[in-house]
């Protein structure tokens, strides 16, 4: 089996993947919240209690992180705790075989390379990714899987946090639909603000790369969510046309195949 791992700045996703190629499935997978200051024993010792018994089968590992101070450590418990020739930590230099058509393609970071990767993997190009995360990240991939680039906007998380702890009147809320658009109190105007706010950021910034960018505007384009937030925001968007939950495990599944490909033919 293959143990995938996406560090997150918020969340942290474990995935194990059995079988290979076109048999491969996602069979058990976990979301759990990122601790920076975590050590490399101590993320071992996480998985191992979420795997139990079935830590024996996992012959090979595939991780990222976003999480600066994580990178060292993940790449630490790998190669101690699960050591293996066909083993791939996701990082810039490593090839994924999306061209990155960006000024600087070191600055692209990891996760957005295996959600296009994924992406065009599973809906073909071209293909517009939406990663509701700690920040919304919209990025377009071409009819060819390049990666042409995208933009990032701070998440509904963070938009609720400034709200909080710059308005003195203002509470965290939870966060689901209003009865209306129009809040009848300040819980709903919250939601309101909020939801369908950051619903037109994503339908706008969707709506301009499909007018602005060639080979966008054709009935031919499929929008996938993905992310922790994309439940919540999957209904609310007008432009969003699928939801796959387990992107970033899946590109990592993708990157892992490749490189223990490129291996074999050496």
């Amino acid at each position: 089996m293959l143990l995938t791992v996406e560090i997150g700045n918020t969340n942290t996703h474990l995935g194990v993947f059995a079988g290979t190629g076109a048999h491969a499935r996602l069979v058990r997978d976990w979301r759990l919240h990122t601790e920076p200051e975590r050590t490399a024993d101590e993320l071992a010792l996480l998985i191992q209690g979420l795997l139990g018994s079935d830590i024996e089968q996992v012959t090979s590992v595939a991780a990222l992180s976003t999480v600066p101070s994580l990178l060292r450590e993940v790449r630490v418990m790998v190669g101690r705790y699960f050591d293996n020739p066909h083993n791939v930590i996701l990082e810039p230099g490593v090839r994924t075989g999306v061209p990155l058509l960006v000024d600087n393609p070191k600055e692209v970071g990891t996760d957005r390379v295996a959600n296009c990767l994924a992406a065009y993997h599973t809906y073909g190009g071209p293909t517009i990714v939406v990663a509701c995360g700690t920040a919304t990240v919209v990025d377009a991939v071409s009819v060819k899987g390049e990666f042409l680039g995208g933009a990032i906007a701070p998440g509904v998380d963070l938009g609720v946090e400034a709200l909080s702890e710059h308005t003195v009147t203002v509470r965290k809320v939870e966060l689901m639909p209003p009865r209306s658009v129009l809040g009848k109190n300040t819980v709903e105007a919250l939601q309101s603000g909020i939801l369908f706010g950051f619903a037109g950021q994503i339908d706008g910034l969707v709506n301009r790369i499909r007018t602005t960018v060639a080979g966008f505007d054709g009935d031919d384009v499929t929008v996938v969510a993905t992310g922790y937030l994309a439940p919540l925001m999957f209904d609310e968007c007008s432009t969003l046309t699928t939801h796959h939950t387990h992107l970033t495990l899946e590109g990592l599944r993708l990157v892992h195949e490749r490189t223990k490909a490129a291996v074999r033919r050496k």
